[in-house]
C-alpha cells in the first residue's frame, strides 16, 4: 500500500531540508509558514517519524531519518520528472509519425492517379 505523500509533501522536505528555516523554506515554496509548519507535522504525525529537529533560534537539522528520507525523496521527484518527459516524448513522437503516415498516403494517393 502506497503512503499517503504527494509531490508538493516531497518538495517541501526537500526544500526545507536545503533552507534550514521554516520562513525562508515557505518563501520559496510560496506558501505561508504556518501551512509548511502544517504539512511537515502532519507529515511526521501520519508516518510516526521525525524529519527535523528544531531549536529556539528557529534552525532546523535534519534526523537521521530525514536525511535517508531527503535522499529518497530527491529521486522520486527526479522519477516523476522522468516519467512525464517521457509520456511527453512519446506523446510527441506518435504525434509525428501519424503526421508522416498521413502525408505518406496522401502522396501515396496522388501518385496513382
Amino acid at each position: 500500500m502506497f503512503p499517503n505523500l504527494e509531490v508538493r509533501h516531497l518538495h517541501a522536505v526537500i526544500v526545507l531540508a536545503e533552507e534550514r528555516n521554516f520562513t525562508r523554506a515557505a518563501d520559496r515554496l510560496h506558501i505561508t509558514q504556518p501551512a509548511l509548519t502544517k504539512q511537515i507535522a502532519d507529515l511526521e504525525g501520519e508516518h510516526r517519524f521525525h524529519l527535523f529537529t528544531r531549536d529556539k533560534r528557529r534552525v532546523v537539522e535534519l534526523t537521521d531519518a530525514g536525511r535517508i528520507f531527503v535522499q529518497e525523496a530527491r529521486l522520486a521527484l527526479s522519477h516523476t520528472e522522468r516519467a512525464v518527459h517521457l509520456a511527453q516524448l512519446t506523446e510527441f513522437t506518435l504525434h509525428l509519425f501519424r503526421f508522416d503516415l498521413k502525408t505518406l498516403m496522401d502522396t501515396l494517393f496522388w501518385l496513382d492517379l
